[in-house]
């Protein structure tokens, strides 16, 4: 669009000015201007890769889940750490844990699936019924550059937020 409107007029009317005048400036103007143009297209093709979102592929789903202390960090982001996490195996078996301090420990078993209706692979969570709360629906998975990071919207506790990372107690 740029060159339609700008670079290619402006090429002619240097190109012009230059054999009727005969003066190096123009042509030296012309080259500036074209070299200027080249340098920023490959730069902006060099650097797309680190601006652009994470396609995701069932494969990154894969590993272990735990509550992103934080985007809401306190006592209620602490309390959904220590009492919720998952795991994601490559056999696409997935592994809830509710492990509450003041009753028996639960693991709800079920599998996923992906679909990529616009390129990156969202997340499909199949649990049989009767499932936790916050499995109910699938997660909306949120992508960075580098990374991404799946909410769950709980009926009791609203979203929760899930990263990949290894759980441990605290």
């Amino acid at each position: 669009m740029l060159a339609g409107f700008f670079l290619i007029p402006l090429t002619l009317l240097l190109l012009v000015i230059w054999a009727l005048t005969r003066k190096a400036l123009f042509g030296k103007a012309l080259g500036f201007i074209w070299l200027s143009a080249i340098a920023l297209g490959v730069f902006s093709t060099i650097a797309r890769p680190l601006f652009e979102k994470k396609v995701l592929t069932q494969e990154d789903y894969y590993g272990e889940y735990v509550i992103d202390r934080s985007y809401f960090p306190g006592k209620q982001a602490d309390w959904q750490y220590n009492n919720f996490h998952f795991t994601i195996n490559p056999d696409n078996s997935i592994y809830f844990y509710s492990t509450p301090k003041d009753g028996p420990a639960k693991v709800y078993r079920g599998y996923i699936s992906t679909s990529a209706p616009y390129g990156s692979a969202r997340l499909i969570v199949h649990m049989p019924a009767p499932t936790h709360h916050i499995l109910t629906t699938d997660p909306t998975v949120y992508r960075d550059v580098w990374s991404f990071f799946l909410v769950f919207n709980s009926p009791k506790f609203g979203n929760m937020y899930f990263k990949k990372g290894t759980w441990k107690p605290i």
